[in-house]
Formats: C-alpha cells, structure tokens, sequence
C-alpha cells in the first residue's frame, strides 16, 4: 500500500453514501493524506488566491514561511497525488491547481 495515493475517482469512492470496505477506506486515506497537512492545504489556498492561477516554489515560500527545499517537497507530494500540475519554464517550474481532482475528494466527502 502506498502511504500517498493518486487522487483519482476510484481512489476516492463516496464516503458518506454507504459503507466502505477495509480496502476502499485504505485507499481513502492515502489519497487524504495529501491535503491532511497544514503547509499543503496553506498551499492550496495560496494557489487559489493568486490571480494568475500559478506560483512557482519561489512565491510560496513568504507567505508559508518554510524554506525552498521544504516547499518544494510539498509541492512534489501535491503534483504525484495530482492536485496541483507543474510547468517548467527555464529554470522555474510554476504550479496550478487541478480543480477537477480537488472536485474528486470534495464530492468523496458529500453527503
């Protein structure tokens, strides 16, 4: 088992429309554990706000008040869970939300 999963609709079945098996709540909770961390949902946030829809590693380290190499794992446990894509450009990589794996575990998580 993997300790963060990919966010994906078979990752995250709707939690509160019946009872999940042992395997499915496993899965559940890999791919929470992604967003189960108070510098990665700042992040979230962050990129939210921006009125470009982008920051690269370089902007984010201000505001979360951590250092480039601590942000950049953060940003690297967002990007292989899918919630956030990277685009390379010369030496920066800027990041963007992916609102349609954010609208996975929301509706995970709706009644």
């Amino acid at each position: 088992m993997r300790l963060i999963a990919e966010i994906t609709e078979e990752c995250c079945p709707p939690v509160l429309k019946g009872v999940l098996d042992e395997a499915s709540a496993e899965e559940m909770a890999s791919a929470l554990r992604v967003i189960a961390d108070p510098a990665r949902l700042r992040v979230l946030s962050l990129l939210s706000a921006t009125d470009e829809g982008e920051a690269c590693v370089c902007d984010l380290t201000g505001p979360l008040g951590l250092s480039q190499p601590t942000v950049s794992h953060h940003m690297k446990v967002l990007a292989n869970a899918g919630l956030v894509s990277r685009q390379k450009r010369g030496r920066w990589a800027f990041y963007r939300l992916d609102r349609d794996r954010l609208g996975i575990v929301r509706r995970a998580l709706s009644p």
